[in-house]
């Protein structure tokens, strides 16, 4: 799709009608899209360094406040759409697309066919590789959650068993950047996506991924791991 013009508007049923039902939620929506502003602020920042000292300071003292409250026991939702097989699902702690997950972006994902998906996302300063560009692993990331909603929209939950990225060209910070994603082939647990990436008209970078289909009892245990791990911890 080289015509930037032609592209189709983005509707995610996620991030915007899907509601956590919850206030907490929606104030952690707000505190991320803060810790974002922090973040793409500070990477580029020459502060002097008492308001650096105060405002870390700052931060810490409520990093040990949030450590006086229970952790999540269950993830809201699900974590990413390829696991849950629901591209309609409530995905807040997402680290690409999460809208409560300060490390998200957050990546604009909806449906544009019945095994279509297309995105947007806009990098900023927290994200550079190269001068003025999105460093490289970030870019297979998002491609990782793209395409994992692509293999969502097969209705079958699944994890990434290989994801080949080729970069055609730098990809630019602060620039809306344009994904697109479909489903190839499905061989029984195999789920075959490709993708591209745009800047504008230029292609940036292409992506093969291979999904395989894991069944809910797979990621009951990796909850069960987690809670272990979580209780040796003792959190």
């Amino acid at each position: 799709m080289a015509d930037s013009s032609d592209r189709p508007e983005i509707v995610s049923p996620w991030d915007i009608t899907k509601d956590s039902n919850v206030g907490a939620w929606e104030q952690k929506r707000r505190l991320a899209d803060a810790m974002r502003l922090v973040m793409e602020r500070l990477v580029p920042s020459n502060a002097p360094e008492d308001q650096l000292r105060r405002a870390a300071e700052g931060l810490e003292r409520y990093a040990e406040a949030l450590a006086e409250h229970p952790r999540l026991k269950n993830i809201h939702g699900a974590p990413e759409s390829s696991i849950s097989g629901d591209v309609g699902a409530f995905f807040d702690q997402s680290p690409f697309i999460g809208l409560a997950n300060p490390l998200a972006p957050p990546i604009r994902i909806g449906k544009a066919g019945e095994h279509k998906a297309v995105a947007k996302v806009v990098f900023g300063s927290a994200y550079e590789g190269a001068p003025g560009c999105v460093h490289g692993g970030f870019v297979a990331g998002a491609f990782d959650e793209v395409l994992g909603y692509v293999n969502a929209l097969s209705g079958q939950g699944g994890m990434t068993g290989r994801l080949t990225i080729h970069y055609r060209s730098p990809t630019p910070l602060h620039t809306e950047l344009f994904f697109e994603g479909e489903i190839l082939e499905i061989e029984g647990r195999k789920i075959f996506t490709e993708g591209k990436l745009w800047a504008g008209d230029r292609l940036c970078a292409e992506a093969e991924g291979l999904f395989i289909s894991v069944g809910m009892e797979k990621f009951r245990e990796l909850l069960r791991q987690r809670e272990a791990m979580e209780k040796e911890r003792g959190e």
